[in-house]
């Protein structure tokens, strides 16, 4: 069943045409992985946008103002947000000189539909690839050594959210099961029921974003966007079902068809290659992830937060004070060749740090040292939590004891029956 009518209104062709081009240079530009093969293209594309955006914001946004961050880990960068006034410009003569030239045209039923292909691929694309890293806790990793010796109050709001996200692996699946949903989208009788689920799921993702400045607030308010235009041809009936309580039958946009036999052949092989391609490349890319970050990352043997309980420098016992620059107050071990020192100042020393389990030696680099000298330093477990650390430090003597400590968020399970509430 079709959703256009065959005659369109002067208006609807103008609203298409602008709808056409902004949201077809927003897939390009704002392609965000969705598309694999498509940043082959934009690559290009970027380098050209990489000298117009910073000579427009110079000499028409704000005389002289000079843009050097470009798109990176933030997607909402100065630079991003002049991507989208271009689009929203550029689409304006666009749809003019379209107009202008296409004025006999009764409808756009097959860019509409093409269009409709576009958005469903870049939407589902882009949450499978999210709900992915979701169930394998990839983008929400527990909270680090580090994370877990900070105070609420020092942490950022993106921080904050990104350590109660990644408390909870149960709560990531959800996550990201409600994310993958978005392959009903890549079907075209399942678009409605897939839009639906794209649009609760993109909606609270955008949530998070705006009200935790989480810096991906453009492509989440797309992905709510473009859910709402797939979703659009049925809200009328959903109204009714929902509201009203009527019986309804959803609308599917039907493809424009295609007379030779070979070419609708060629349509669905090339269909399901892309949806193949782009899984296949995810799964490369979650296992390739599994081993440099998130929960099944390689960890220290020695992994865990400790609290120094005796520090000795050559023949000297250091009391626990402040002014003893040299003094451990902590040690944070993380990933497998990374660790934090924290001294009685409460600065922090970062470092590289590998440990050989047969031989108890610890290699350690110094991120501030230029030299990059390595510093030898051999350990013990005396007992459950504890550890102990000596050998020469930069000429030093150093006999370092330590005891694990533990963190009740980590260590508190779930339970069905609570007699009392466990809010401290």
């Amino acid at each position: 069943m079709t959703v256009i009518s065959q005659q369109w209104t002067l208006t609807q062709k103008i609203i298409f045409r602008y709808v056409f081009i902004s949201f077809g240079l927003f897939i390009i530009l704002q392609n965000n992985g969705a598309y694999p093969l498509l940043g082959m293209v934009s690559r290009y594309i970027d380098q050209g946008l990489h000298l117009f955006i910073p000579w427009m914001a110079k000499n028409f946004i704000h005389p002289g103002y000079e843009i050097t961050v470009f798109t990176n880990g933030s997607g909402d960068t100065t630079y991003d947000y002049l991507i989208l006034l271009v689009i929203a410009l550029a689409a304006i003569p666009g749809t003019l000189i379209w107009s202008l030239t296409d004025r006999k045209r009764l409808n756009y039923y097959n860019l509409y539909y093409w269009l409709t292909v576009a958005a469903r691929y870049y939407v589902g694309f882009m949450l499978i690839q999210y709900g992915s890293i979701k169930v394998i806790k990839l983008q929400f990793s527990s909270p680090t050594q580090y994370r877990l010796n900070e105070a609420y109050g020092d942490s950022t709001p993106m921080g904050l959210a990104w350590t109660f996200l990644g408390f909870s692996t149960g709560y990531n699946l959800f996550m990201g099961i409600a994310e993958l949903m978005a392959g009903f989208l890549l079907f075209r009788r399942t678009v409605a029921i897939g839009a639906i689920f794209t649009l609760m799921a993109s909606v609270n993702v955008m949530a998070v974003n705006y009200f935790y400045n989480v810096p991906v607030k453009i492509i989440s308010t797309g992905l709510v966007t473009l859910s709402i235009f797939l979703l659009s041809p049925n809200l009328d009936r959903l109204y009714q079902l929902f509201i009203r309580g009527e019986a309804i039958k959803l609308q599917t946009i039907d493809p424009p068809y295609i007379k030779k036999k070979w070419l609708r052949y060629t349509k669905i092989a090339f269909k399901y290659l892309l949806i193949s391609f782009v899984i296949v490349v995810n799964i490369i890319q979650l296992l390739q992830g599994r081993k440099q970050y998130g929960d099944a990352a390689p960890k220290s043997p020695l992994y865990g937060t400790y609290t120094v309980e005796m520090y000795k420098l050559n023949k000297d016992t250091i009391p626990p004070d402040t002014r003893q620059q040299k003094r451990w107050k902590a040690l944070f071990i993380g990933g497998v060749s990374r660790a934090s020192i924290r001294l009685m100042n409460d600065s922090l020393q970062t470092i590289d740090m590998s440990a050989d389990t047969k031989l108890k030696k610890l290699t350690l680099i110094f991120d501030a040292d230029s030299t990059k000298a390595k510093q030898i330093l051999y350990y013990e477990i005396p007992g459950k939590g504890r550890l102990l650390i000596k050998g020469k430090l930069y000429g030093d003597s150093i006999k370092v004891e330590l005891s694990k400590k533990s963190f009740r968020l980590m260590d508190t399970n779930f339970h069905w029956i609570n007699e009392r509430p466990d809010n401290k």
